[in-house]
């Protein structure tokens, strides 16, 4: 199994814990943070799998060019 598809199974993995966690979820501060926790972890492997998939080359072009600014007369011209 590839890295890509690793994270995808862990993500997942975190998506059912929460569910159950859900399910089951009272109001004692252990659950709270435990719930918060795996949807903070979920939120991490979700930022990993969109970093793999950026092209590193695309990113510094896009760095190096300049960005025209739009104004908001330029909206309206036309």
């Amino acid at each position: 199994m590839n890295n890509k598809q690793q994270i995808k199974k862990r993500i997942q993995q975190k998506e059912l814990q929460i569910k159950k966690l859900h399910l089951h979820q009272e109001s004692s501060d252990v659950c709270n943070q435990l719930y918060n926790t795996l949807i903070l972890e979920k939120a991490i492997l979700k930022k990993e799998l969109e970093d793999m998939d950026r092209n590193p080359i695309l990113e510094a072009v896009k760095r190096i060019l300049p960005r025209k600014e739009k104004l908001i007369c330029d909206y309206f011209k036309g």
